[in-house]
């Protein structure tokens, strides 16, 4: 099974980086003598005496730079203490009953459509809610133990606001086989995954690659950007439909991606690359406003009700963990999407 950073890079979630907290703290008059877990206690009242103990036995508390080897030790004036507090560890997720739209379902694995706007994984910012949540819930004791807990194999994911279909493993023996293929991309393997993407913008060409390394952007650390230094990422895509502006201009298309790697938001970063960003992409897509007031009434209604980027992953094919065999799912464009591209293909001033 791939190791859990490997399976990150095939997610296109960024989890924002839970970091710990440092704090300063100078020793005053009424100080001296004390044991310093009792002067600790003092200035950190949110902290118990045991958890600062603990920080303490961990290295987590210096002076001078150099771990503190124990909390009875006296302390005078004006002494200078770090002390490092982790950042605290997430809680298991609990079930909830949140409504799934499950596509196929047997002993070994689940397949659902994604609605946008649900999180696949309890993260800062998203303790619940979430489709493993919902997840936890629907599967109930169907789930095996990994690692002591019940939980859903997740193998891969979408962003929040990116809808469609998903694969989850309901046992260990499943989520080995399907993170392996996963890890392969269909590179000499059976996975097949595909997704629609509406872009500004019509590409020259019917069809291209874009072969550009992917790195966390370096200084938003929530945006992805190309960098020389970044893994390798392949993205394939292929034009299916153009769409004109009020004037009869090109200004927007409908193109098929494949991906060959997996990548953080890999579709996103690499169709902006090329020129082609994704509608309704806020972080990525760049001079939406202006590239809007080119299209009519009403798709620049629609475009500003969807609310988020206009990506659907509509295909998903894979090996079947336990019998070999090989199963191809395929998902409709959600109903804000085909309400975007009906307003797209509208005649605009009376032409058909």
């Amino acid at each position: 099974m791939p190791a859990p950073d490997e399976l990150n890079e095939d997610m296109d979630e960024i989890a924002p980086e839970a970091a710990a907290t440092r704090v300063d703290i100078i020793a005053g008059p009424e100080d001296e003598g004390l044991r310093l877990d009792r002067v600790l206690a003092r200035h950190l009242p949110e902290l118990s005496r045991t958890r600062l103990q603990a920080l303490i036995a961990d290295g987590k508390v210096l002076r001078d730079g150099r771990p503190v080897t124990g909390g009875s030790a006296k302390v005078s004036p004006g002494e200078g203490f770090t002390v490092e507090v982790p950042a605290p560890e997430p809680a298991e997720p609990v079930p909830q009953d949140i409504p799934l739209v499950i596509v196929h379902e047997d002993d070994d694995l689940i397949v659902i459509d994604k609605p946008a706007g649900l999180v696949v994984h309890p993260a800062p910012g998203n303790p619940d809610g979430t489709l493993v949540n919902a997840l936890l819930f629907h599967c109930g004791t169907s789930l095996s133990g990994i690692g002591g807990v019940r939980r859903p194999g997740i193998v891969h994911r979408l962003d929040k606001d990116t809808s469609g279909l998903m694969v989850v493993a309901k046992n260990d023996r499943a989520h080995k086989v399907l993170a392996a293929q996963f890890a392969d991309h269909g590179r000499s393997g059976p996975l097949e995954r595909a997704y629609l993407a509406f872009v500004w913008g019509v590409p020259e060409l019917p069809s291209g690659t874009v072969d550009a390394p992917l790195a966390r952007h370096p200084v938003s650390r929530e945006r992805i950007a190309v960098r020389t230094n970044g893994r390798f990422a392949i993205t394939h895509w292929q034009r299916l439909e153009s769409y004109p502006d009020t004037q009869g201009r090109p200004v927007a298309s409908l193109v098929e991606c494949r991906l060959e790697t997996g990548r953080t938001h890999q579709i996103r970063v690499h169709m902006a690359h090329i020129g082609h960003p994704l509608l309704g992409d806020a972080v990525y897509g760049g001079g939406q406003r202006t590239r809007a007031n080119r299209l009519g009434p009403e798709a620049r209604d629609r475009l500003e009700a969807l609310g988020r980027q206009a990506l659907h992953a509509f295909r998903l094919g894979f090996e079947h963990p336990a019998t070999g065999d090989f199963m191809l799912f395929e998902s409709a464009l959600p109903d804000d999407l085909a309400r975007l591209q009906a307003a797209l293909e509208a005649p605009l001033d009376g032409r058909s």
